[in-house]
């Protein structure tokens, strides 16, 4: 999808109350199950958050509670993304402080 065309239904998006805004993706989930050329991806975080969303929209759970969960769900998110960018850092820079075989140390 091009990006005049991902940014005006973005914008038309945001105008929606939530309600509408899940009849807006079952009706995206219904044509990419029947059209798309390849699967939408996801990271594993995402994919469990969007699980959540699907089972709580399942049980008829107000939209308003939902959108407060999902709230709560996207900072953990956000917390465990710096968390994992935060070990992955230290751990390139306990690899960038090892010594490299075979190099003499300073004298």
């Amino acid at each position: 999808m091009n990006a005049v065309l991902l940014e005006r239904v973005r914008r038309r998006l945001e105008t929606l109350p939530d309600d509408k805004a899940y009849q807006v993706l079952d009706y995206i989930e219904f044509l990419e199950s029947r059209y798309a050329e390849r699967p939408a991806g996801a990271p594993a975080f995402q994919k469990v958050a969007e699980k959540l969303e699907d089972t709580l929209r399942a049980g008829r759970v107000p939209v308003n509670i939902i959108a407060g969960t999902m709230d709560a769900v996207s900072k953990a998110g956000r917390f465990l993304e710096g968390l994992a960018a935060a070990g992955k850092a230290a751990v390139e820079k306990t690899e960038a402080d090892k010594p490299v075989e075979g190099a003499k140390p300073p004298e």
